[in-house]
This record gives structure tokens, sequence and C-alpha cells, in this order.
């Protein structure tokens, strides 16, 4: 595994992010792990967010595009910190760009904030999580209303590796069959699962033995065959 992916499981941990216990999902589902994005709130974490972002997007697909895409509202400050970061890796320009859940219709009008998309512009749309592909299924037909564009792929932070809405192919699998789009994330629950287990992080061990069995039990049931 590379060592920037060993870098952001820590850091999800250790910015209480990525926790572990007992959780209710919005599914409904029982889980053993729960992650928000939410928790990134200072200056610091969100420059190493966007480090890690654009490790993975120059790992993944390149360099080779010119709009970095965040859905409102988490995508927001993803795009604003990944643009920087990318700038400052890899000395590439490109612009961000994310929707608005109304419509503005003064000042700086539209359903857009930061750039405009233009016909041919290639965009690499950038989210948090995805766990049942819905917010895809939102931004998916605004993206090509605004313009021609050309798609690059999408890229999460965590794949949770479990089943969508389909109940058979993981959320990031029914996005590329629906939409025709290459779907990434930095790390996947199989990475974390590895790197943490009986490994000590912030002085304690994060997955145990217990947890390991709560996990395999939650993949069992609700995991990608």
């Amino acid at each position: 595994m590379e060592q920037y992916k060993q870098e952001f499981i820590q850091f999800m941990v250790e910015s209480d992010v990525l926790k572990f216990g007992d959780f209710t999902l919005k599914s409904g589902r029982k889980s053993p792990f729960f992650m928000n994005a939410g928790a990134y709130v200072t200056g610091t974490q969100l420059r190493k967010l966007g480090e890690y972002y654009a490790k993975a997007i120059h790992d993944t697909y390149g360099l080779d595009f010119d709009v970095l895409f965040g859905p409102a509202y988490k995508g927001i400050p993803l795009s604003v910190a990944t643009s920087i970061a990318i700038s400052e890796l890899y000395g590439k320009d490109v612009r961000y760009c994310s929707n608005r859940k109304e419509v503005k219709d003064h000042g700086d009008t539209g359903i857009l904030l930061g750039s405009r998309l233009m016909d041919g512009d290639r965009v690499v749309i950038i989210e948090d999580v995805t766990t049942s592909g819905k917010s895809i299924e939102e931004t998916f037909p605004v993206l090509k209303a605004q313009a021609d564009v050309e798609v690059k792929g999408l890229m999460v932070s965590l794949n949770r590796m479990e089943v969508g809405k389909g109940g058979k192919k993981s959320a990031l699998d029914e996005i590329k069959e629906l939409y025709g789009i290459p779907a990434s994330a930095i790390v996947t629950m199989e990475e974390v699962v590895e790197h943490l287990y009986n490994r000590e992080c912030q002085e304690k061990v994060v997955i145990d033995d217990t947890l390991k069995a709560a996990i395999d039990a939650y993949y069992e049931q609700y995991g990608v065959k």
C-alpha cells in the first residue's frame, strides 16, 4: 500500500472522521464503523486532505483535466482544497466548480459556484464518500445541463465496499455502470482494516480482534460479494 494511503488512514482516525463502534446509518444498517467528513474543520486538516485527494487523483486519472467539481455542500471545500494542492504539488492550475442547492438570481447568478463550465471541459468529480450514489444521481444532470463536458471520473475519500441501491454491486460500481465513468477512492475499507488491525494509532489499538470480527460480520451481510 502506498505511503500516502497509510498516512491518510491514520489521518482519518486522528481527525475523528473515521470512527469505530456501533452506529445506525441513514440506510438503517447497523455498522461497526462510521465516517463523517464534516469533522475536518481546521485549516491544517483541509490542507492535508487536499493533498491526499490530489495524490490519489494524480495516481488514478493523471492531470489531464480542467475542472474539479465538488457537489454542494461538502464537495465545495474539497474542490477548493484539492485544486490548491494540485497547484502546489504538481504545478498544474485546475479550476474549481460547485453547484448551488438554490439558483441565485442576482449578482453572480446561476446554479454554479466558482468557475463556469464550458463545452469540452474535462471534469473530475470529487466527493467525501458514496454509499448509495444518490449525490451523483443529482450531480450528473446538473453538469450535463451546463455544458458539453467530459467527466473523467469520480474520486471519493473512502470506498465502504458495501452493496449500493441495487443490492448486488458497490455504489462505485453502480456509478460506473449507470454513467459510464470511472469511480475510485483514496482508500478502501479493506485497506483501512489491513492497515489498522492490531496496530496502534494515538497510543491504542484501533481494530482489535473483537472489532475485526464485527467488521467481518458486517461485510458478510452487506459487503460486495
